[in-house]
């Protein structure tokens, strides 16, 4: 009887760890897609919305830039203007879960293609990619922490 027991106290644990890995997934996805409808309004700030707000959050591109307030800035100089922003699109997303060693999700991987739709370009010149994004969960949900766009 005790084994049944402990068995089914397992199975439990398990089961439960994978509805909140699957409610943690459609989090960071619907981030993204706020992300997508922030950026094709031209609203940078709230496209920013997404990352973490902390001198330790690092955007990989040409250069290693580190701090939300350096992402934001740069992100402003390179789309000054709707034109140079376009539209947005990403596609082939995969949400990778990393559980902690309590078995809870703490960080994932989203990896994935961007595209930008776009009629001027300003001092970015890139209109398609990959991207990395490290999402982590802290105290203000699912942020990123590092995002390598190439």
């Amino acid at each position: 009887m005790r084994r049944i027991l402990v068995v089914m106290c397992l199975v439990a644990v398990w089961a439960g760890g994978s509805w909140a890995q699957e409610g943690d997934e459609a989090t960071i996805r619907a981030a993204i897609t706020a992300q997508v409808e922030a950026w094709n309004r031209a609203d940078i700030p709230a496209f920013m919305q997404a990352y973490e707000h902390s001198p330790e959050t690092t955007f990989i591109g040409a250069n290693i830039g580190k701090g939300y307030e350096r992402i934001l800035e740069r992100y402003q100089k390179n789309y000054t203007t709707r034109e140079q922003m376009g539209t947005l699109t990403f596609n082939d997303l995969e949400v990778r879960m990393l559980p902690g060693s309590c078995g809870k999700a703490e960080f994932a991987v989203v990896t994935g293609r961007f595209h930008l739709e776009r009629t001027q370009k300003g001092e970015s010149k890139k209109d398609d990619g990959i991207f990395s994004l490290v999402w982590r969960k802290g105290p203000q949900g699912w942020k990123i922490v590092l995002d390598h766009t190439s």
